[in-house]
């Protein structure tokens, strides 16, 4: 009975895991930039002293979605979205980099530029800081170009150029706060060819409906699984039922 029961509540536990993954996912269906990460189940065969005659259920996430989300016009000067491939590098607490497709930027009082969620945008020269101005024009190359107040309307001044870069895929890695480094650490150069586009942002990729089926075949596994386990504690009810006769 006991391998039996113990075979049941992994597979519980792993069926709540990958709901939790799901639900995440789902959550951030409306979240700027947000890639869905990828789910799937394996049988791990139980080795040792004797044959794996047995295989518990294990859950993991194998990688995460980086295809492009629905583009959605703004017309707001510090939106952005990245054209093709390629990503904005962003500054974190511990002055190491991160990677995102979010381009919510802002700029605060201090002139300094942000994401959505306050982490300082990266351009060439290190974070983002812009100056007062009447007018802001964001090439397809990331440079900023602007108008100071009181200067001529018909005048830009280039003062930055956003640091893109562009990795293969399989170097990245996504990290629990939704961000993306590279697999062994370290810093990425900028990649010149990354294209942004001016007035439009980047959506989350997630298909709402295929999580939504999802979660609902992760719950019915779990309640199967939940199922054979009160089967185990009546077959040994059973059976203590039987040796007290």
């Amino acid at each position: 009975m006991d391998k039996f029961l113990y075979i049941s509540m992994t597979g519980a536990k792993e069926a709540l895991d990958a709901q939790r993954l799901r639900a995440n996912n789902l959550a951030n269906v409306s979240t700027t930039g947000f890639k869905a990460d990828f789910h799937q189940y394996r049988s791990m065969s139980v080795f040792g002293e004797h044959y794996p005659s047995r295989a518990y259920a294990m859950s993991e996430r194998p990688g995460t979605d980086t295809s492009n989300g629905t583009y959605m016009e703004t017309a707001r000067d510090l939106d952005l979205a990245i054209k093709g491939n390629g990503w904005f590098a962003v500054q974190m607490p511990d002055g190491s980099e991160a990677y995102t497709r979010a381009g919510d930027l802002k700029r605060d009082v201090t002139g300094a530029v942000t994401t959505g969620t306050g982490l300082p945008i990266m351009s060439d020269g290190g974070p983002l800081v812009l100056p007062e101005y009447e007018k802001l024009v964001v090439g397809v190359d990331g440079t900023l170009s602007i108008t100071g107040l009181g200067e001529d309307a018909l005048s830009l001044t280039q003062v930055a150029r956003l640091k893109l870069v562009n990795p293969p895929a399989s170097e990245m890695e996504k990290g629990e706060d939704g961000l993306f480094r590279l697999k062994g650490g370290g810093e990425l150069q900028s990649d010149p060819e990354v294209q942004v586009v001016n007035g439009m942002l980047e959506g989350s990729n997630v298909n709402p409906v295929n999580e939504m089926t999802a979660i609902i075949s992760h719950a019915r596994l779990y309640e199967m699984n939940v199922k054979m386990m009160q089967a185990a504690k009546e077959m040994d009810e059973a059976s203590a039922r039987i040796m007290q006769n």
